[in-house]
């Protein structure tokens, strides 16, 4: 992934946009615990190794002023039914600390913009319920909720 943004300033702090690397494992933890998904620093090691192995994937991290403050996680697929790719965002999360001055919204763009550079014609972020917040953040950017018009279905595939 290129860099998408050098040095960009929000809310008097300069926030750098870049690939996320091995070492930022311990900083990935703390933002994953405040996702909603806790995870040990091995587990985070171990998602990096086929995250960062994978051409179809991306994980784009701000860094503000020398720390991990955001990480956005995409993935891109081919569409059958049409021609093109779709990008799905399946994971946005900015340190609580700095929520609210613009991360979020640069994560997004610069995924956006990757997506768009990888043949994409379609980005897909899903979002829980009750992440009400999340979702108004999402409508402002352009996002539409179109859970009345199609269903989603999950099926655990681990052994038991």
């Amino acid at each position: 992934m290129r860099e998408v943004r050098r040095g960009e300033r929000l809310s008097g702090m300069s926030v750098q946009l870049r690939p996320i690397r091995r070492q930022d494992a311990s900083g990935l933890v703390g933002l994953l615990g405040q996702l909603g998904y806790p995870a040990t620093e091995a587990a985070v090691h171990e998602r990096l190794d086929y995250w960062l192995d994978d051409p179809a994937s991306w994980l784009i991290g701000a860094d503000g002023d020398g720390d991990l403050i955001g990480v956005a996680a995409l993935h891109v697929m081919p569409i059958f039914e049409v021609t093109g790719k779709l990008a799905r965002l399946l994971a946005l999360v900015v340190d609580e600390r700095y929520r609210g001055r613009g991360v979020g919204q640069s994560l997004v763009t610069a995924a956006e913009e990757s997506a768009r550079v990888a043949g994409c014609v379609k980005m897909e972020i899903s979002s829980s319920r009750y992440r009400t917040r999340t979702h108004e953040f999402y409508q402002q950017l352009g996002y539409e909720d179109i859970c009345t018009s199609k269903a989603r279905f999950v099926k655990s595939l681990a052994v038991v």
